[in-house]
């Protein structure tokens, strides 16, 4: 029988979970143990999930690696962010192949769905998890690989209604495992080749990342050429084969990851990459940019910094409680450094967190407030914009 432990608790572990919950018996791990402790209670920082749907499943949270050693399948969903020099950190992978390295018994399965780069699964885990005992992958025990595609915010393509990868050269309970991915994405697409899926996983990022560099790239010319950018797409896009994208501030786990690892893994095999990294050049320009920008305007507006400012939108994404990579949050930091009367706003963020880095939290102060900076424009917050006084002032970013 099979009894499944996820390991990494965060956007895409714990959906995988639930969702498991629902047919076998579960156990989520997770090393923050204020993380463990919120999901025992029902509370999901990220507000992926309601209190009553984390209370009505049989999950075993923990934060003991002791107490996961009866499962039999682990999927491995942890992070994997780069470091300030903008190579691959391992550590929490590293720490993870460790530990399983400790408890692993005959016959368990383990899937990666972490990030990461061509070859690192059979290159970088499987030694680590065969260093501390007498067994073998692909003999006594098996690996396998299925790209995270968790897409927070899209209501549209959420875990359950997307196509999901996983790449399994096993034999060893083959049509057990495509049934149990079976109940976490609608279509699974299966491959013998887990060097190939990795390579698919960090390329379909790379892609949207160059996209979204070259739009941005666009619209930056537009200004500097005084043309009206939104008009310049939209002849553009008259043409049957145009791929409209929207210029702005890219964040999150994996666009601003993944080209780095195809990038490290291309250098160690004697290939520099040429288009890789454009979308990333530009992309992460795009902080100092919109920080310029900002700045120009409220010295046109509010010269002697007298006004009450309101930094609207924190996170990365629109209608997502997640400030990972945030570019906002970056430009946030740095304009607040040059005036303190500058306040963020951000109503994805629990009262928790809200609190604890003095945001904004009720409308009542927000409506104070005289100039707003709309950055990342989630719901709620164009909502309350709209129940404003004419007299108010809004900034809007990359308008």
């Amino acid at each position: 029988m099979i009894s499944v432990c996820v390991i990494g608790l965060g956007y895409v572990g714990l959906p995988i979970l639930v969702n498991l919950s629902k047919k076998f018996k579960t156990t989520g791990y997770d090393i923050n143990k204020q993380r463990i402790e919120d999901l025992k209670k029902g509370k999901d920082l990220f507000n992926e999930f309601k209190k009553k749907t984390l209370k009505k499943r049989k999950i075993n949270f923990t934060n003991s690696i002791d107490l996961i050693k009866k499962s039999n399948l682990f999927i491995i969903t942890v992070p994997t962010p780069i470091n300030k020099k903008k190579q691959p950190d391992l550590n929490h992978l590293k720490d993870v192949c460790n530990k399983l390295s400790k408890i692993i018994k005959k016959n368990d399965i383990i899937i990666f769905e972490s990030t990461v780069y061509p070859g690192l699964t059979n290159d970088f885990c499987i030694p680590l998890i065969e260093k501390n005992n007498n067994l073998k992958e692909g003999v006594d025990f098996y690996v396998g690989y299925s790209p995270e595609r968790v897409n927070p915010g899209d209501n549209n393509h959420t875990l359950k209604n997307i196509n999901k990868i996983l790449a399994y050269p096993h034999n060893y309970l083959k049509k057990e495992l495509i049934k149990v991915y079976s109940l976490i994405s609608k279509k699974i697409i299966f491959s013998n080749n887990i060097r190939e899926t990795e390579t698919a996983k960090v390329i379909e990022n790379i892609q949207r990342d160059v996209n979204i560099g070259l739009i941005n790239e666009f619209y930056l010319v537009c200004k500097r050429l005084n043309l009206d950018f939104n008009n310049v797409i939209n002849l553009a896009s008259s043409k049957w084969n145009f791929i409209k994208f929207k210029p702005g501030l890219v964040g999150g786990h994996c666009l601003p990851v993944d080209p780095y690892y195809f990038s490290f893994i291309s250098k160690k095999n004697n290939f520099n990459t040429k288009i890789t990294l454009a979308g990333r050049t530009i992309n992460n320009l795009m902080t100092t940019i919109v920080k310029k920008e900002i700045t120009e305007k409220l010295k046109k507006i509010d010269p002697q910094k007298n006004k009450k400012i309101l930094f609207c939108g924190l996170t990365y994404k629109k209608n997502v409680a997640d400030l990972r990579n945030s570019l906002g949050l970056k430009i946030f930091k740095s304009l607040k450094k040059n005036n303190k009367k500058i306040r963020g706003y951000d109503p994805t963020l629990n009262n928790q967190i809200s609190k604890k880095n003095n945001l904004v939290i009720s409308f009542k102060e927000f409506k104070s407030f005289d100039i707003y900076i709309l950055v990342t424009n989630h719901s709620i917050i164009s909502r309350n914009l709209k129940k404003l006084n004419k007299n108010k002032t809004i900034i809007n970013v990359l308008d």
